[in-house]
């Protein structure tokens, strides 16, 4: 049991919230607001929806706030009537997935308001507080008998009365005696939590902490986990919330460990660069933090207070003092975090905070005790009656067996069997609101609920707990049941949940997947619509950020500059167009060499694999490289094979769609490079030397960031107006090459070629084109529904609504 047992699990989204606030169902008028074809839409179910949805708009009211309403939702009926008369409403797939959505909204309307509403305002007061203490741990399960609960709670009884008349220290009797595994042994923590507020550590345990004086301990105090002995070692303000900005390096747990040492590398340069030079805040994020989500707005993560935050970082922000101080680098598992203070800011009002307390503790461990006042309640408005007798009648038939799990229960046909005063399992074991529910019935669910228990439970008391499951069951279904009955908000809701069932899959049928599958008529609604598809003016360019001017040329040095073409060379035995002295040197993925059958220009199958792979990234990986083919220096073979074995390359390397001018065949290997020959390649007869070089940006990149992560970056593509603030200085200019500064930064912007305004292809915009044709398409489909269901307007019930 880790130490943080206790506290309470995040929970799923709440649900759709506010219950017994809400008026009962009323019978609805038969006025129709509309028909379509021979459908009635009641004017109270539109009135209802309008209202919902539009109260709080300032229009609401207004001819042209109710009218536009009307459009929408005629619209959303003719789609929900369509899939009705298909029959889609009565398939076993919709009514399942109703019946779900219905389980989830009906939890709303299972609690008991008035409890809800002073556990909110509890929870809210302890919120400013905060506790550290320590606890001792005796077990014993929920359902475990009297006589062991006792036996639990006089040993809980007996360890406190050590440490509180006896004067032994706590945390050395927790760690000698706790059933808590983090609290024993000469390593464990004595039961020492820590410092938690309201809302994080189960209820009854939380209500113990809040009511014991700092360096007392608590009697007893029971929880699903057993008997605790609370000591509060210290009381504090709430240190309230914290807003922080960050800027993170990604670096998870997984990652080979050279690029976690570049990430921390990275990371502490930037906060040198933040601390010791001062440079802007701001600037650094948006260039370097990999948190897209925070980068734009400056790395600002929204407020968080104690236990919210993973404990690393949470520790390391709230030590911050300042507006503007700034934390060391602090390692999470989603990488490294420079933070930075923007403000503290006190617990939040209770206006602020009641609506995220309801949802929690509609899911916290308080939530038992607003269910026991919801049966309470539910047990006195629908007349719960129970029958004593009868339920003698079947805690009499608990044994043994029950205890094993064995219980077995066979319901009569008729009134038949041993009976007690006439009573027999066809008898009536309690009703709701005169219903009966039988003996037999409860039996079936015992044999259905039992499990084995411990060898020394009591069978009458197992028995007992099932029955009150049971009735607890029973009673909350039959609410349940009714709910529809009992309240407009819930019975509409459901009506809009089946509805929009409905419309889902009559929508992906009739627009979104018919869009996406329909590829010839995206095609033509894309041609008879181009001039909405149209870029603006760009320019295809590389832009090269510095951290210093001699970083700016060094880079820019790797890439041709279109104002200047370069001239053909030759390498070994080649002319070719390809100026090798502009390239990057590259071993990243290049094989060292390849192997052919002796005598022969056939590839050995490794290399022959080897070579597959090598075009498969010359053609997507990296489409600058150009492979260099070369024989070894000491090599045997005559020249006409070794021609004929690079020609084996070349032309396999061609046939994939390879450039010939990105495939160089030298006839002897240059060592003036100072790279050595791999040995088993430098003497051998069957072979032929691989060498390579990029203008890759990425590999460029990361040549030159091997002292500092952040001196160079590169970016490589059609830039729109826009989209960089340094590639819109030269965006009316001609191919060549720009320098400019900005922000501390040495920018080279290399423009290839100017991108004139013009059309677009669909293969750019196809996303934009497909959500276009899908409203083309459901256009289409309600002019349709229109002329089958012919829409009449009361315009005197619309007219009801208008109120201004």
């Amino acid at each position: 049991m880790h130490n943080r047992f206790l506290f309470a699990g995040t929970a799923a989204a709440a649900l759709l919230a506010g219950c017994q606030t809400t008026k009962p169902a009323t019978t609805t008028s038969a006025a129709a607001v509309e028909t379509l074809g021979t459908t009635a839409v009641p004017a109270s179910e539109f009135a209802y929806v309008y209202r919902k949805n539009n109260s709080s708009d300032p229009a609401f009211g207004t001819k042209a706030s109710v009218q536009e309403y009307l459009d929408l939702y005629t619209n959303f009926k003719l789609k929900v009537l369509a899939a009705e008369q298909r029959g889609l409403d009565t398939t076993q797939a919709f009514r399942q997935e109703l019946e779900g959505y219905k389980q989830q909204l009906a939890q709303p309307y299972l609690t008991e308001k008035s409890v809800t509403d002073q556990l909110v305002r509890e929870a809210y007061d302890r919120l400013s507080k905060e506790i550290s203490a320590s606890h001792l741990l005796v077990t014993v399960a929920p359902d475990a008998t009297p006589k062991d609960t006792l036996a639990a709670y006089e040993k809980a009884l007996s360890l406190r009365r050590r440490v509180t008349e006896g004067s032994e220290d706590f945390n050395m009797v927790a760690r000698e005696n706790s059933d808590d595994p983090s609290a024993r042994g000469a390593n464990g923590n004595g039961g020492k939590l820590g410092y938690f507020t309201a809302m994080q550590m189960v209820y009854p345990f939380e209500s113990a902490a809040y009511s014991t004086t700092p360096g007392q301990v608590s009697a007893p105090v029971r929880t699903r986990f057993g008997y605790h002995l609370i000591k509060v070692d210290n009381v504090r303000s709430a240190q309230g919330e914290i807003k922080v900005a960050h800027l993170m390096v990604r670096a998870t747990p997984g990652m080979p460990a050279a690029d976690s040492a570049t990430a921390k590398k990275k990371v502490d340069e930037l906060y040198t660069r933040l601390t010791r030079r001062n440079e802007n805040w701001d600037k650094l994020v948006g260039q370097f933090s990999e948190d897209a989500g925070s980068a734009p707005n400056g790395g600002e993560l929204p407020a968080f207070g104690t236990g919210r935050m993973i404990p690393s970082f949470e520790e390391a922000a709230f030590k911050l003092q300042k507006p503007g101080d700034l934390a060391p680098p602090v390692q999470t598992p989603y990488g490294w975090h420079i933070i930075k203070l923007i403000e503290k800011q006190p617990v939040p009002s209770f206006e602020a905070m009641e609506p995220t307390l309801k949802s929690k503790v509609s899911k916290d461990s308080r939530s038992e005790l607003n269910r026991a006042a919801f049966l309470k309640r539910v047990r006195r408005e629908n007349n719960f009656v129970e029958i004593p007798a009868v339920k003698e009648y079947v805690l009499a038939k608990a044994d043994t067996s029950l205890v094993q799990g064995r219980f077995a229960y066979s319901a009569p046909v008729a009134a038949t069997g041993k009976a007690s005063k006439n009573i027999t399992d066809n008898s009536a074991l309690f009703t709701i609101q005169g219903q009966p529910y039988l003996v037999k019935d409860f039996l079936t669910y015992v044999q259905q609920s039992q499990r084995p228990r411990a060898a020394n439970a009591e069978p009458r008391f197992a028995m007992q707990q099932l029955y009150d499951q049971y009735v607890d069951q029973r009673l909350t279904e039959y609410e349940k049941n009714n709910l529809e009955n009992k309240y407009e908000d819930y019975r509409m809701l459901v009506k809009e949940y089946r509805d929009g069932i409905l419309l889902f899959q009559l929508m992906d049928e009739k627009v979104w997947s018919k869009a996406i599958e329909d590829t010839l008529g995206l095609q033509q609604f894309f041609a008879a619509n181009q001039t909405n598809y149209q870029w603006g003016p760009r320019v295809q360019a590389t832009v090269i950020s510095a951290a210093t001017p001699e970083l700016r040329n060094q880079a820019q040095g790797y890439f041709p500059n279109p104002a200047k073409p370069e001239k053909s060379v030759t390498v070994g035995t080649t002319t070719t167009s390809t100026n090798i002295a502009g390239y990057l040197p590259t071993k990243e993925n290049i094989p060292a060499g390849l192997k052919f059958q002796p005598r022969t220009a056939t590839l050995v199958p490794n290399s022959k694999a080897m070579l597959e792979e090598l075009a498969g990234r010359m053609l997507e990986g990296d489409t600058t490289l150009v492979l260099m083919v070369e024989a070894p220096a000491k090599a045997k073979t005559s020249g006409a094979l070794v021609t004929q074995r690079q020609k084996t390359v070349l032309d396999y390397l061609t046939s994939q769609g390879i450039g010939a001018n990105r495939v160089l065949r030298t006839q002897f290997a240059s060592l003036k490079n100072g790279r050595p020959q791999p040995k088993e390649y430098a003497t051998a007869t069957d072979a032929l030397i691989l060498k390579a070089v990029t203008r890759n940006p990425a590999q460029i990149e990361q040549s030159l960031n091997q002292k500092n992560p952040l001196a160079v970056q590169i970016q490589q593509r059609s830039f729109a107006k826009g989209e960089n603030k340094v590639a819109d200085q030269f965006m009316d200019k001609a191919p060549g090459l720009y320098q400019t500064e900005m922000d501390g930064r040495y920018y080279t912007v290399i423009v290839d070629k100017q991108l004139p305004a013009g059309p677009k292809a669909l293969n750019e915009v196809r996303g934009q084109a497909t959500s276009d044709y899908q409203n083309y398409l459901e256009k289409q489909w309600l002019e349709q529904l229109k002329a089958q269901n012919p829409v009449k307007i009361n315009q005197a019930e619309v007219d009801k609504l208008i109120t201004k």
